[in-house]
């Protein structure tokens, strides 16, 4: 048994360079945060996997705990077949430093100040946390789940900007998530996701060209 962990992490971590290592960390503490002190905090929806599954959830009254590994693992199978094994590697290291890190936030009291009753600051701030944070995993190459591996399968497949592929899939749920959630609650979601697409599009390919 050991020897096949140590096998398996040896190829998880074959081509990893500690810089690579370093972004992905650091991104994954940066979005886990912003998420963990923001979003959760001020009960801003999201679109992509987690809208779609609270939207399951209220219309059909099925657990997250069976519809979120369903839409993730479906999001990483269509992600293999068009971005690779690769791909796959670096999104077992990068999913595994978001959910360490959102333990690790749950360990301590929040550190913003609650910014329940100003929305709009709360979506701005959180969408540039999301987008720095995801902007600097993608750019390594991995995901930070199924929101991400889908986005980049539609960015890869319909020849479109990274940001375009991810307000297609979060506006898509944020709308159909109207169908139970007031316009005025929805706005401010429409906001951070608009911000946080920008962003992962623009850190991913900064000085690239």
């Amino acid at each position: 048994m050991k020897q096949r962990i140590t096998a398996l992490w040896s190829s998880l971590i074959d081509g990893l360079t500690f810089k690579k290592l370093l972004l992905i960390v650091t991104g994954a503490m940066i979005c886990s945060f912003g998420i963990h002190n923001i979003h959760q905090r001020t009960n801003i929806t999201e679109g992509g996997i987690i809208g779609l599954m609270l939207l399951i959830e209220h219309w059909f009254q099925i657990s997250p705990a069976y519809i979120t590994p369903i839409l993730d693992i479906s999001c990483y199978l269509l992600a293999y077949k068009f971005l690779g094994t690769g791909f796959i590697k670096m999104s077992v290291i990068s999913t595994t430093c978001v959910s360490a890190f959102y333990k690790l936030w749950e360990q301590f009291p929040p550190m913003l100040p609650d910014l329940s009753d100003h929305p709009l600051i709360a979506a701005v701030c959180g969408g540039i946390f999301v987008g720095i944070g995801v902007g600097l995993i993608i750019r390594q190459g991995g995901s930070s789940g199924g929101d991400d591996a889908l986005a980049l399968t539609i960015s890869r497949t319909m020849h479109w900007r990274l940001s375009r592929a991810y307000l297609f899939t979060d506006l898509t749920v944020l709308v159909l998530s109207l169908s139970y959630i007031p316009f005025n609650r929805i706005v401010f979601s429409l906001i951070t996701v608009t911000i946080s697409s920008f962003l992962v599009d623009w850190v991913k390919e900064y000085r690239r060209a």
